[in-house]
């Protein structure tokens, strides 16, 4: 017998702080006559979390980014087992809505009020989850930077002699990473964008760059030779960072995950992460001041989706 294959989707807990409290957003389903929160498939190629923003933009109006990682949600649909990845939700905009043939109603509810109202307890539990959460929080991304051309390859432009390391660029493929990753950041709300000074850490976050119109902050110590020539300054940097309360993207080499991924966890005390990324592949660490002190409440782990 074949097993059914799984259903993915992703979708959001968004939270407003009004003078009362907190409310949450909820969605009536047309078609399932049901109270649930927004959430959708993820299209083909699609990323988890651009899934979340793109249907909850479409289902109720706002544009949001991510905050916390919520409970992964397993469970049946329609005869197929299914997926969804949640966020809480902090809402950046809104555009006028209409119901349409998937979304009749829309309401922002008190937590208590959208928890009795909600079809599945699996989504009150969510709201609990995402209204009882420390906030603000702030992303810190660490990113390899996406496929680069092979260095035989690249030696064979030089004809055999030695070629700068450092110039070493993006393959086809490592350009629509970089592509892809516009809306993978947005979807994160980052500002700021650090990178080795390699070319290809920066053309992987280049694009992103240009979209929100940032400067790039670009480091030698994160490079390949720069952490040769002094591996401690990297790592120091990386405690540095740990500490901004700002939503960061830092790209940088496969050498140097592991030590600016131990330096990250000593300052924000985090548990161990498997920080073996393939190109493209990145890590988020969620933080938060808790007790005066920035520190780690989630992380999460992609890889590319080429």
């Amino acid at each position: 017998m074949t097993t059914p294959r799984t259903v993915r989707a992703a979708g959001v807990v968004l939270v407003r702080q009004s003078v009362d409290g907190p409310l949450v957003c909820i969605v009536r389903r047309e078609r399932r006559q049901d109270w649930s929160l927004p959430k959708g498939k993820l299209d083909p190629g699609e990323h988890s979390s651009v899934a979340a923003v793109r249907e909850t933009f479409e289902e109720t109006g706002h544009q949001v980014v991510l905050g916390l990682p919520l409970t992964t949600q397993h469970y049946e649909a329609l005869g197929r087992p299914k997926v969804v990845h949640y966020w809480r939700g902090h809402e950046v905009a809104s555009y006028p809505w209409s119901p349409d043939g998937e979304v009749a109603e829309v309401r922002w509810l008190t937590p208590s009020e959208a928890k009795e109202l909600l079809t599945y307890p699996r989504d009150a539990e969510l709201v609990e989850e995402a209204v009882t959460a420390p906030d603000p929080t702030w992303p810190l991304i660490v990113l390899r930077h996406g496929q680069a051309e092979k260095r035989v390859d690249w030696a064979k432009r030089y004809n055999g002699g030695q070629p700068p390391e450092a110039s070493r660029p993006l393959t086809a493929v490592g350009r629509a990473q970089a592509a892809d990753l516009v809306a993978i950041l947005r979807s994160y709300g980052i500002t700021r964008i650090v990178s080795s000074d390699a070319e290809r850490c920066i053309r992987t976050v280049a694009p992103y760059a240009t979209a929100i119109s940032a400067a790039m902050t670009v480091e030698h110590e994160l490079s390949e030779e720069g952490h040769r020539l002094d591996a401690k300054s990297a790592a120091q940097r990386a405690s540095g960072w740990a500490a901004v309360d700002q939503p960061l993207v830092i790209s940088t080499h496969r050498p140097l995950l592991a030590d600016l991924g131990k330096a990250l966890q000593d300052a924000l005390g985090v548990d161990a992460v498997d920080w073996n990324l393939p190109p493209g592949g990145f890590v988020v660490i969620h933080r938060a001041v808790l007790d005066g002190q920035m520190r780690a409440l989630a992380v999460e782990r992609h890889v590319a989706t080429r």
